[in-house]
């Protein structure tokens, strides 16, 4: 028990460290590439890739009904859609804005997670931390929310949207995708994402700025099996695990850990008032897990009383 406890802390902050690496990737590879092309090469490469893991390990495919929904369901729900429509607004939203928006996640996750999950316990905790959690961020990137909004309204609406439906699939996966394994669980919508994402580029968007050189490459490898396939299949692995709430509060750590690379190795600056966010961000989280500290500290009292016992 202690040791699944330590793997999934391992585990989560892992996530957050990449997660909050693969933004500068992905602004790295629109440098060649087209947002939905790039996009798509990635899905359909990290589908082989964990095509080829599978085969090596003998993990077979998953084909009940309920398993073919949800291929289905989060090939376009969690993948197609919501990766286009982020993809798609990164051309015109700020990236401080961005993150913002994309924090209204946790929000979501708490509300559906009360609606279709009765088992989820929302306490005060966990809403007031979130709700600090969010000012932290709100605080971070204040400086990029002082711009004409009406500029920006449809990448806006986009990335919010986007947020809203990442919020639904990871509920939804939470009730029903505990029987699927979590490369199982990425395999099929990988492909579809990746298929679907490609011909739609090559349809809609200009292949003339097509630029395969060595940041296209880069970025497009290090997405998929770093940014892709090791994170949503260790996402899917703590999500069988962890609550879903929880697991939601990864979206307000990540733009710290972006910001933390960008001091680190672009020489970009960190302002006091990023500092002061940042620790409004880790008290939040502090907060809303606050239950579960108490939790494990009265099981090792209470351990430690058994064992005194046994003595």
């Amino acid at each position: 028990m202690k040791n699944e406890k330590l793997k999934i802390l391992i585990i989560f902050s892992t996530l957050c460290l990449i997660w909050g690496s693969t933004w500068g990737m992905i602004r790295l590879g629109l440098e060649s590439l087209t947002p939905l092309m790039s996009l798509g090469l990635r899905f359909a490469l990290a589908s082989i890739l964990i095509f080829v893991v599978m085969k090596f390990r003998n993990i077979s495919i998953q084909m009940d009904k309920v398993s073919v929904r949800l291929y289905i369901v989060m090939g376009f729900g969690s993948f197609v859609v919501p990766f286009g429509l982020v993809y798609w607004a990164e051309q015109f939203v700020p990236s401080g804005l961005s993150a913002v928006l994309f924090a209204v996640y946790p929000f979501f996750v708490v509300l559906f997670s009360y609606l279709a999950i009765p088992s989820e316990v929302i306490g005060f905790y966990k809403i007031f931390g979130i709700i600090l959690a969010f000012t932290g961020i709100f605080t971070i990137f204040y400086d990029g929310l002082t711009i004409d909004i009406s500029l920006y309204i449809w990448g806006m609406s986009a990335i919010i949207l986007s947020g809203i439906m990442q919020a639904g699939i990871a509920v939804t996966l939470k009730k029903y995708g505990h029987h699927l394994h979590p490369l199982s669980m990425n395999f099929i919508p990988l492909l579809i994402a990746g298929i679907s994402l490609v011909i739609i580029g090559l349809i809609a968007e200009d292949t003339t700025k097509l630029i395969f050189d060595s940041k296209a490459f880069i970025s497009i490898i290090y997405l998929a099996a770093i940014g892709t396939v090791l994170t949503f299949t260790s996402y899917y692995w703590l999500l069988k695990r962890v609550s879903v709430v929880m697991l939601s509060l990864i979206a307000f750590i990540t733009p710290i850990v972006a910001l933390i690379i960008g001091w680190i190795f672009f020489h970009e600056n960190l302002s006091y008032r990023v500092l002061f966010g940042s620790i409004l961000v880790l008290l939040g989280l502090l907060i809303a897990n606050f239950r579960s500290f108490i939790k494990l500290r009265d099981h090792k009292f209470l351990g430690n009383t058994s064992s005194q016992r046994l003595q």
